[in-house]
């Protein structure tokens, strides 16, 4: 594996370091979060919530265990210490992929991990919470069967999501840059077309190679801006059906913090097609700078919402996220864009089904007043 260059001191200093016990989360996750919890279509009664609200957090501790999956794949060969879990050292050298990383924002291996951290929190307690509640958790344990990266640093354990064969939609990239909106029939193009790519180095060999390593890191940037955007209109739409106010509580607060990842990887995902990085090709996928020439739907410093349409034409235009209905941003929605992204290549049909049975019932939920 190739070394690169130590982390930059001024953005080690600004950094908390997170040490092994927080780091030990994402690898007891990855080795079978919940073990021994019921199974993920279980459901029990006499917990005072509505069967609605108990679908849409059900799904949502689903959601929350895939990415929390993918999630630490990522922080495992990207993240701020290559390897979890051991305790972070300041003076340790960056693999060549946590370099590239780095090359748009230097504090990208931190901001991995804390997302990360993150997602597993968000999962532990929309599972706690079902069991406060008398309902069953989500377990997923016996779906962990698919094989992950084998670089060094990648834990050999089983996974529930794959990043080697990725179908990134990178059409969010231009939809947040439009003042169209989806729920009002608009459509968006491709920002870059990534077809069956990898976001992780698969081995070692992956490592080599300058080019190589820095389209892989912008492919999990883009990557990651498709996940935490999904997550950001998920929860919104899910929101606009619970019944408790609790429930809503925990939507708004959980969905309020995708929306912060979101924004980051916005700015992140803007700095791989852009110079220094861009342009950058490697094995026929090219990320070009997306300044050369400038076109507003494309620009990478605007990372805000522009607004767009909202609730009706006739209203002004407004910025926030979107989609919000059912048909775009709702569970079933979700999941066939996680299918669509290759998230699930290897996956059993009985995952598949679990997971549809959860989305939909998390979509049929009703607000009851």
């Amino acid at each position: 594996m190739a070394n690169a260059t130590n982390l930059n001191k001024d953005s080690v200093g600004r950094r908390k370091f997170l040490k092994s016990g927080m780091l030990a989360g994402g690898a007891a996750l990855g080795a079978g979060l919940l073990a021994g919890g019921k199974s993920a279509t279980a459901q029990n009664g006499g917990g005072g919530l509505t069967k609605g609200d108990v679908a849409i957090l059900r799904f949502l501790a689903a959601a929350e265990l895939i990415e929390s999956d993918l999630w630490v794949q990522y922080a495992e060969l990207g993240g701020l210490t290559s390897g979890m879990p051991i305790e972070v050292d300041p003076n340790q050298q960056l693999n060549s992929y946590q370099a590239a990383l780095s090359n748009l924002d230097p504090d990208g291996p931190q901001y991995i991990t804390s997302n990360t951290l993150d997602e597993i929190s968000h999962a532990n307690f929309l599972n706690g919470y079902l069991e406060s509640k008398n309902e069953d958790p989500v377990n997923f344990d016996e779906f962990r069967t698919l094989q992950g990266s084998q670089a060094s640093g990648a834990q050999d354990i089983g996974r529930l999501t794959n990043l080697m064969h990725l179908n990134v939609d990178t059409s969010w990239y231009i939809r947040y840059r439009s003042a169209t909106n989806p729920d009002f029939g608009a459509t968006f193009p491709q920002a870059i077309k990534i077809n069956n790519r990898t976001a992780i180095p698969i081995t070692n060999a992956d490592f080599d190679g300058s080019d190589h390593i820095q389209v892989i890191a912008n492919t999990a940037a883009f990557h990651f801006g498709y996940i935490e955007q999904g997550g950001s209109s998920l929860y919104a739409a899910l929101s606009q059906k619970a019944s408790s106010l609790e429930v809503l509580k925990i939507t708004l607060g959980i969905g309020g913090d995708e929306i912060m990842h979101f924004l980051e990887w916005v700015d992140f995902a803007g700095n791989g097609v852009q110079a220094p990085v861009a342009p950058r090709s490697a094995n026929g996928l090219t990320f070009p700078n997306f300044f050369q020439p400038l076109n507003p739907l494309v620009q990478p410093s605007l990372i805000f919402p522009v607004p767009c349409e909202f609730i009706s034409p006739n209203l002004p235009h407004c910025s926030v996220i979107r989609p919000l209905d059912d048909k775009f941003a709702g569970a079933v929605a979700t999941i066939a864009s996680f299918t669509a992204d290759g998230l699930f290549v290897g996956q059993s049909k009985k995952f598949l089904s679990t997971l549809q049975t959860l989305a939909e019932e998390a979509d049929a939920a009703k607000r009851e007043l």
